[in-house]
């Protein structure tokens, strides 16, 4: 019975949820925004608290590997990393929208696709498209958001979309093959099933060189300069 510490900091919401094969033990999670430096630490140890155990009670490691916000996934992954290392415990990779569309498919479950969506900059999603069971249909890729925007996956039948860029598909996408859920969003609860598969099987990372799938290249931005 593995006892597996889930930690999601991709998007803006900071989730932390322990979990004894696949059920919730304890969690905290708050989506208020990008502040996981502050809470993500802070999440681990109430978590462990709760559940009366220590790091060394725990089996593994899960984290959410991206994509997602740069520096969010950069938080989350360094902290899974230190916990490891100083546990001796291994790591587990989960990706971003893989874990989403798994939970998002065993709550409908329904023969569609699924196509969970990370908001990135304008009109455009970090998305990928997955089967009912889980298996890649579409890479994930960056998607500008248009009236031609996955249309041979529309054609198939039934497609999903959710997640914090569905919002702006929603007004785009116009095919009688599209459906949108709201308030789904990334969570370490999403990891929990994933988590535990990948453990079982034993696929682990090196926690040495594990680094997120940030997709796109960091940015950097120079604030412009006022005059007055």
């Amino acid at each position: 019975m593995a006892l597996i510490l889930n930690i999601d900091t991709a998007t803006g919401v900071c989730s932390v949820a322990l979990a004894r094969e696949g059920r919730v033990v304890a969690m905290k999670e708050n989506d208020e925004g990008l502040n996981h430096s502050t809470l993500l630490g802070v999440y681990v140890d109430e978590v462990l608290r709760q559940a009366g155990v220590m790091m060394a009670g725990v089996d593994a490691v899960a984290v959410s590997a991206g994509p997602g916000s740069y520096t969010g996934l950069r938080i989350g992954v360094s902290l899974a990393k230190g916990l490891c290392y100083g546990a001796g415990k291994p790591l587990i990779a989960v990706g971003t929208l893989e874990s989403m569309a798994d939970a998002v498919a065993d709550r409908v479950r329904e023969d569609a696709l699924y196509c969970p969506m990370i908001d990135a900059r304008r009109m455009e999603v970090y998305a990928a498209v997955y089967d009912r069971e889980g298996r890649e249909v579409t890479g994930v890729r960056p998607v500008v958001l248009d009236e031609s925007a996955f249309v041979d996956e529309l054609s198939r039948g039934p497609v999903y979309f959710f997640g914090d860029g569905s919002g702006k598909a929603r007004g785009v996408l116009a095919h009688p093959n599209a459906r949108f859920l709201s308030g789904v969003t990334t969570s370490a609860v999403n990891l929990m099933r994933l988590a535990e598969r990948k453990f079982a099987a034993g696929e682990f990372e090196d926690v040495a060189y594990f680094e997120p799938f940030y997709l796109k290249e960091f940015v950097a931005t120079v604030p412009k300069r006022k005059l007055f």
